[in-house]
């Protein structure tokens, strides 16, 4: 296996060799304290180089567009990557609190002798303005990743399981429609019984409470509104809890378990 030549940099900014890395097809660098003409000249690099650019240190964020808004100085991690995408993370939530979606131009300059990231969005009109009081660190890391994310247990992979078996719900019933459209939404599958008796039935693809005997109600009501005398109700889901059961024993709705 080939090995990656992976530097690092001293506080001054400069790199030097570290050690060979058994990884492939990565190469990382990193700076710490780093001046901020090397700090931007590392972020224009990575941009440039189609690399995921990531910067720590103290900064505050402005916001134009859709609306505005102003993130006073803090320290935080702000992450730009290859399609475009810029998140602003703080050191709690998963969520970032600044963001900028894929297709956006990201650029490097200095302003006022510190380093500025400039993110644009063309349609809409949007643009964030990051400004660093301090940078404590920048890592560029030239990413390969071409594997697409199988997802497994889905409400899509229950709901195939019944399209290909509708007799896991119960002999005699058929599939007629799905995401059938209603005015209190989208029904998950709707069919008739082995009597003919219209049947919407709703998935969920995990241990769910009263909120989902609720809306599986709500769509049985829609169907009579619109029209349909006699309308069954089915709810499809691993487990329920015991105040779901009650309600949808109170509603005259049934319940089947199955896992996607």
């Amino acid at each position: 296996m080939s090995s990656t030549h992976i530097t690092v940099a001293d506080v001054s900014g400069r790199f030097y060799p570290s050690f060979h890395s058994p990884l492939s097809m990565t190469r990382t660098r990193t700076l710490g304290d780093p001046a901020p003409e090397t700090a931007r000249d590392a972020v224009a690099d990575g941009l440039e180089s189609a690399s995921v650019v990531t910067v720590f240190g103290r900064c505050e964020v402005d916001y134009e567009g859709r609306a505005t808004s102003y993130l006073g100085p803090g320290d935080r991690m702000v992450v730009c990557k290859p399609d475009g995408t810029l998140l602003v993370h703080t050191n709690e939530q998963r969520t970032p609190v600044n963001w900028q979606p894929p297709g956006c131009e990201h650029a490097a300059s200095l302003r006022n002798g510190s380093l500025a990231l400039t993110s644009v969005r063309e349609n809409p009109d949007e643009r964030v303005e990051i400004g660093f009081q301090r940078v404590d660190a920048v890592v560029v890391y030239g990413m390969e990743d071409v594997e697409e994310l199988e997802l497994s247990g889905t409400e899509e992979d229950l709901r195939q399981r019944i399209l290909d078996k509708p007799e896991l719900i119960e002999d005699g019933f058929t599939p007629e429609e799905t995401e059938y459209a209603t005015d209190a939404g989208a029904a998950d599958i709707v069919g008739t019984d082995t009597d003919g008796v219209r049947t919407v039935v709703e998935l969920k693809r995990r241990r769910v409470g009263p909120t989902a005997a609720g809306q599986l109600r709500r769509y049985v009501d829609a169907l009579e509104r619109a029209g349909t005398e006699d309308v069954r109700g089915i709810l499809v889901a691993p487990s329920i809890t015991e105040g779901a059961r009650t309600v949808l024993e109170e509603e005259g709705l049934g319940f089947v378990s199955l896992e996607p």
